[in-house]
């Protein structure tokens, strides 16, 4: 009788304890850093002190977390995959470093931040914007932030008054934070390599805040950046616009007693401010921080709000 050898089974790696070579999940956008020179760099640009707790965003397999733990007095780490998280745990594990390391598993968007002095974080792409403003307005404010995007979101975050990038991010960055473009990381530092460069952004808030509503401040810009090369007076002319400022200012002037007149205008309203402010031919594209700034005072002067 013949006998049957069967083939050995491969072992999926995702089901071993300690995976040399684990399985990323794209959905999540899991790119990890391999290279050492980018991970030292990090490290050395984020200038981690003895004192300092340390949020790293997206740890993976830990590659950046070892080189910073030992450095800091304490390390979170928010990571959405179990499987990570597990990788990490066993990384430190009996090591002297054990103790200082916390994973929080979930969305770092959806969680509420626990105090820290530094951020870093290798980014999932697709929440590059939400995190950005998500640090920006966590209190109390934080240090430094060593963060990795996507190449062009990174130069946009950088871009200045006149720069092609130049868009409502960068505004609204530009307005809590100093911003400063770090170095450059090839798509080969990276495992698996992902279909774009990448860069580094060091975020510092400004620190104490610019005392500005940011909700009414970033509205102001999505009509300004509405058609960013089109003169102000063009995108204010909006009907759309229009309805909305005109049903603003009539609750403000309900709130404090004031009496609209027959002849009232919103449009001819908002000509006016934009000629007083002197920026009725101005385009967003070229206008920079305190020109919005100057802007917004003028709207309020007269009454007019965007929230």
């Amino acid at each position: 009788m013949t006998k049957v050898v069967r083939p050995k089974q491969k072992t999926n790696p995702a089901q071993q304890g300690r995976t040399a070579n684990p399985i990323f999940n794209k959905d999540l956008g899991q790119h990890i850093l391999k290279n050492p020179l980018v991970v030292n760099g990090i490290v050395e640009k984020a200038n981690i002190k003895a004192t300092d707790v340390v949020l790293e965003v997206g740890p993976g397999t830990g590659n950046l977390t070892v080189k910073m733990i030992d450095k800091a007095k304490k390390l979170v780490a928010i990571e959405m995959d179990p499987r990570m998280a597990a990788e990490l745990t066993k990384r430190v594990q009996g090591t002297a470093e054990q103790k200082k390391l916390s994973i929080m598993l979930g969305d770092v968007i959806k969680m509420d931040l626990p105090y820290f002095d530094v951020c870093v974080s290798n980014t999932p792409y697709q929440i590059s914007s939400p995190l950005v403003f998500k640090l920006l307005c966590h209190r109390p404010l934080f240090k430094c932030a060593l963060l990795m995007f996507q190449r062009e979101f990174a130069l946009r975050l950088v871009a200045k008054p006149g720069d092609p990038l130049y868009c409502r991010l960068s505004v609204n960055c530009q307005l809590l934070a100093k911003v400063e473009h770090v170095m450059k990381v090839g798509k080969n530092n990276f495992r698996p390599p992902p279909k774009v460069e990448s860069s580094v952004i060091r975020l510092e808030p400004i620190n104490p805040p610019p005392p500005v509503d940011f909700e009414e401040w970033d509205g102001m810009l999505r009509i300004c950046f509405m058609r960013k090369n089109k003169t102000l007076a063009a995108n204010f002319k909006t009907q759309s616009v229009l309805d909305m400022l005109e049903r603003n200012y009539k609750t403000y002037c309900a709130l404090n007693d004031i009496c609209l007149m027959d002849a009232f205008n919103i449009k001819e309203l908002v000509q006016q401010v934009l000629e007083e402010a002197g920026f009725a031919e101005s385009r967003a594209a070229k206008m920079d921080i305190h020109d919005y700034m100057k802007l917004l005072v003028t709207f309020h002067e007269k009454g007019l709000h965007f929230r």
